[in-house]
């Protein structure tokens, strides 16, 4: 299936169209480092990119025998709100969208993010009135976050589009595996800030059909043009 035989384009969030994956990771390394547990910042992010928060404390729990004191989620969620205030949009990003709109071909956003993040952190990137309502979490869907593939599916039913017709594109594995499983094509797209070009070679491992590095690639991929 070539770039210009999709029916629709579902983007992840984090590292695709928003540059926050590093903005958070400062927050949860400083939390954690408060309650008691000091990680390897580096060890911390490639365990967190891409996943819901409940699967990180799952992972730290089974890990580092750390159970978070009930005090943490309400502290974390307000420093987060307050770092995703200055979330960037990722090069291109914004361009990338003009450009789906212009050309008529349909796109959405499904994420982990929790629902009140997602809308921050495209608000914060100048994306929100792009995307529009076609942004979708783990509410959606009963809570089935990636790595399962119904996030991925109930955004291409909200298009109205079949899923096997569908291009995703993501920048880590667990999201890469849960637009595998709900029958979409796959692409890989590199382009954050927190990105290292060595990983494209999991994002192919896991079934990938092919890696991008910026959203100028992506377009030219899709057969795009930039608008003026």
């Amino acid at each position: 299936m070539s770039g210009g035989k999709f029916d629709a384009v579902l983007f992840d969030l984090d590292g695709v169209l928003v540059d926050s994956e590093a903005l958070a990771n400062a927050v949860w390394t400083q939390a954690l480092a408060e309650h008691g547990l000091r990680l390897d910042p580096e060890a911390l992010l490639a365990r967190a990119v891409g996943g819901t928060h409940e699967a990180l404390f799952d992972w730290l729990r089974a890990e580092h025998g750390w159970e978070r004191p009930g005090t943490f989620i309400p502290l974390l969620d307000e420093r987060l709100a307050a770092a995703f205030q200055t979330t960037p949009a990722i090069e291109g990003a914004a361009d990338t969208l003009r450009a789906l709109g212009a050309s008529g071909l349909p796109f959405a956003v499904a994420s982990n993010s929790q629902r009140g993040r997602l809308h921050l952190k495209l608000a914060a990137a100048g994306l929100a009135e792009l995307v529009g309502e076609h942004a979708y979490d783990p509410a959606h869907v009963g809570g089935r976050g990636k790595p399962l593939p119904d996030l991925y599916l109930h955004a291409a039913s909200a298009l109205g589009v079949d899923p096997t017709r569908c291009l995703v594109v993501e920048d880590s594995v667990t999201g890469l595996r849960a637009g595998v499983a709900a029958g979409a094509t796959v692409w890989g797209l590199l382009a954050g800030g927190h990105a290292h070009p060595d990983g494209a070679r999991a994002l192919l491992d896991a079934g990938a059909a092919r890696v991008l590095f910026t959203h100028a690639e992506l377009r030219e991929a899709l057969g795009l043009t930039t608008p003026p």
